[in-house]
């Protein structure tokens, strides 16, 4: 007899939703049953006129998923029920279910757009909103709209708020309430010592948890390497009885098998990745360790490509994953963190599209023929990544001015990020080991920055150990030599007798990367960073490498793998892209312009010598820029012009800005001509700027300006005194003597002159701005006092009376 499960009570409201509207939302929570059940419903109902393709997003849980509905059916998987996952298929000419992965529907869709045979496609486990299933959504919502309004389509969530994904499907929703028992939270007294290993604290945690409870155990690690290494620290530690069963990803069937079905005798303690929070139904769970971390693919700038990193859980994770101690009955949930801690925690996981690399996915639409703006997406990529992912595309010639070209087509087949895939396809099969080895985790201990030991290693493993004191992870090696087998498999491309290095250029010509001189292990990117590596490294000497991992500083990374490549075989790869440039431009650091001839690639130059004949214009065009950097400073003369022109631009004259934001805006108008021969910031510092700016005024604006805000005050003596506009009042300074005879107050208009006095040794006496009330007014005191000092200059009674003068007395009078 068929157990019964929770979602069961919800079928017919699904069955009679998909038959209104041929499309439906499904929420329901982990252990609901909805994974194995609703493809066997609609299969049993007749609804789907094809197979039904369901989308897992995780491999282990298509093969689990599959394998689970094959035995209600009391048959194997590749009868019925079958799965295809990347390098691994179950399926016959009878299969009417398929699990795929979730890559594998998007493989499917650019091959046959409409689907044929398919009429049903189940996005499970919707609520993770990977790339692809995002991808895969969006293109099957338009593949209904155009080509197939008869295909069936369901999302199924399980933590997910449903009415966005409904609203975007327009499709109705139906929810399972699930059957669940209380849980206990056991949190930290204290805050876990910051000295502590991870695995450590979950090792302690983990035993503690075994002494109170009982029933099977489920604790949640990040990956792999935590997952080993907890278990070598609870091997000698464990109560009789507890069988250890790992679970994660890149396991052998069999071992999978084993953490997932219950225990005949005994108490099962399984260590398992974040696969275990939903996909999976493991058996005889009561207690649950949670360490509190994920690993999420996210864009790493070390890498260029999408790497799993470790992040603390959210809170909706947290949740999920203490609800698996209570499937079966009341359970527990430990926790390795404090309860204060626990308000620190995000709410939700961000979407894969918001923060992995989208150079896939942008293939991908290149392929389709559409642009995200075109397409129905839950949330859109940013502009910004996709921007860069098409950029790198286009550096691949996988795209060309936006469309895909004929190598795009073929490096999209490929099961592989676009920058191994292109070298993949290029370089061929000798190509496959650095791109298996490139898209996993290093498996050699000890070792430099260098590839090339890496190499070697997946050559002849025993012949390296001989040679090379390295420590090895075995499952890793083994993993990545598998990978490399099953890419050499899809490679059609015959060898292009390319070295690693050169293959390695082809996966990442953004860095390659040039020595900078000078004592420190530097390098300049042909991207346009830098990077630093280890003084001691191997590859520290080598005047060109190309980088192929980072700590992702965006600063100044941290390499973290390299190849040395040499010149020959740089310009063997690139020799279009290398190029002559003739560059002028301004030098922050030695303050002056700089004028050489560069032979590039990208950011490095490969060849550097003077340009000695550079013309004038790109001189003083680089100069600009040395003119932004140093700014501008205005001589006296420069600086009343400018005060004028602002006056007379307030009076309504048809004048151009001079304000200091406007003159460095314009600054390539008015003047470049008159940067000739100015290369340095000593040159500038002597630049007169008045010439140039008087020549933004035609003949006819100097006239109106001269004519109402005039440059000069004419003295007594007919000099010419400049006038000062800056101030509240227009001003002169001049000698007192020089206005003897003067009975007005001099004016610009009929505004008067702010007038400052000068002594004969050309300082300050008065300042006024009443000529005739300081003659006869405070005149006399000051008389009385510069007659003492200055005996041999005038100082008449009656100054308005007097000739304006600027000798002295002879001496002896």
């Amino acid at each position: 007899m068929t157990q019964t499960l929770p979602i069961d009570a919800a079928l017919p409201e699904l069955l009679s939703a998909l038959r209104t509207r041929n499309r439906a939302v499904l929420q329901a929570p982990p252990g609901a049953g909805k994974t194995t059940r609703v493809p066997l419903a609609l299969l049993d109902a007749g609804l789907a006129q094809g197979r039904i393709v369901m989308l897992e997003p995780r491999r282990l849980a298509a093969r689990a998923a599959a394998a689970r509905m094959a035995e209600t059916l009391g048959e194997k998987p590749g009868e019925t029920v079958g799965y295809r996952i990347r390098g691994e298929s179950r399926t016959s000419k009878n299969t009417r279910i398929e699990v795929v992965t979730e890559g594998i529907l998007t493989r499917m869709i650019q091959s046959d757009p409409d689907l044929p045979g398919i009429g049903a496609v189940i996005f499970d486990e919707f609520h993770e909103r990977s790339l692809n299933a995002d991808l895969g959504l969006a293109l099957c919502l338009e593949i209904t709209e155009a080509l197939r309004d008869d295909l069936m389509l369901i999302a199924m969530s399980a933590t997910l708020d449903a009415a966005p994904v409904a609203a975007l499907m327009d499709a109705p929703t139906v929810t399972s309430e699930g059957r669940a028992f209380p849980v206990e939270p056991i949190w930290l007294d204290a805050p876990r010592p910051k000295r502590q290993r991870f695995e450590e604290g979950m090792s302690e945690l983990i035993l503690h948890a075994l002494s109170q409870t009982t029933g099977g155990l489920l604790a949640f690690l990040p990956g792999e390497g935590e997952i080993r290494r907890t278990e070598a620290l609870l091997r000698s530690r464990l109560p009789a009885g507890v069988h250890l069963r790992p679970l994660f990803g890149a396991m052998d069937l069999f071992a999978q098998r084993a953490a997932i079905r219950p225990e005949t005798d005994g108490r099962k303690l399984v260590l398992a990745t974040s696969i275990a929070e939903t996909s999976l139904t493991i058996e005889d769970i009561r207690v649950v360790v949670d360490g509190g971390l994920a690993r999420r693919a996210r864009f790493d700038p070390g890498s260029g490509m999408s790497r799993l990193v470790t992040e603390r859980v959210t809170r909706a994770e947290a949740t999920q994953r203490a609800g698996r101690a209570g499937r079966i009955a009341p359970g527990t949930a430990y926790k390795l963190w404090t309860k204060g801690e626990e308000g620190a925690l995000s709410p939700f996981p961000p979407s894969e599209i918001e923060a992995a690399d989208l150079s896939s996915m942008a293939l991908e639409l290149a392929l389709w023929g559409a642009t995200p703006d075109q397409l129905p997406f839950l949330t859109p990529p940013p502009e910004g990544a996709y921007a860069e992912a098409v950029a790198l595309l286009e550096m691949l010639g996988a795209l060309k001015n936006g469309q895909i070209t004929a190598h795009g087509r073929q490096i999209a087949a490929l099961p592989l990020h676009p920058r191994l895939a292109h070298m993949l396809h290029v370089a061929g099969k000798p190509a496959a080991k650095l791109a298996a080895l490139l898209s996993d985790r290093d498996f050699l201990t000890g070792a430099s920055t260098d590839l090339s030991p890496r190499l070697e290693a997946l050559q002849d493993l025993r012949a390296f150990s001989e040679r090379r004191s390295f420590g090895v992870n075995r499952p890793a090696y083994e993993r990545i030599k598998s990978e490399a087998k099953r890419l050499e498999s899809t490679v059609k491309t015959p060898s292009g007798g390319h070295s690693p290095a050169e293959m390695a250029a082809l996966a990442y010509p953004d860095r390659i990367s040039l020595r900078r001189k000078g004592d420190a292990a530097r390098f300049q990117l042909s991207g346009g960073k830098g990077a630093v590596m280890e003084d001691s490294d191997p590859l520290a000497g080598e005047r060109l490498i190309v980088v192929t991992d980072t700590d992702g500083n965006p600063r100044e990374a941290r390499i973290r793998q390299a190849i040395a490549i040499r010149q020959s075989e740089l310009r063997g790869l690139f020799e279009q892209q290398i190029q002559w440039h003739d560059l002028c431009e301004w030098s922050k650091r030695e303050r002056r312009v700089i004028a050489r001839q560069q032979e590039r690639f990208g950011a490095i130059a490969l060849d550097d010598r003077l340009w000695k004949d550079a013309p004038d214009e790109a001189m003083a065009r680089a100069m600009l820029d040395g003119v932004r950097d140093l700014g501008i400073t205005l001589s006296d003369a420069a600086r009343r012009f400018c005060a004028r022109v602002a006056l007379g631009r307030e009076a309504g004259h048809d004048l151009p800005d001079m304000s200091p934001h406007a003159l460095m805006e314009q600054i390539e108008e008015w003047l470049l001509p008159y940067l000739s021969g100015v290369k340095t910031a000593a040159d500038w510092k002597k630049f007169d700027l008045l010439p140039a700016l008087r020549a933004r005024l035609d003949w006819g604006q100097m006239q109106a300006l001269d004519s109402a805000i005039p440059a000069h005050f004419t003295t007594p003596l007919g000099r010419q005194i400049p006038i000062d506009y800056s101030g509240e009042y227009p001003e002169i300074s001049l000698r007192l003597q020089e206005l003897f005879g003067q009975k007005t107050h001099p004016t610009v208009g009929r505004t008067p002159l702010k007038v400052t006095l000068l002594s004969p040794a050309q300082r300050p006496v008065q300042t006024t701005m009443d000529l005739p009330g300081f003659w006869t007014g405070s005149y006399a005191d000051v008389r009385k006092d510069m007659r003492a000092r200055y005996p041999r200059h005038p100082w008449p009674e009656d100054p308005t009376e007097a000739d304006p003068t600027l000798r002295a007395k002879p001496r002896g009078t």
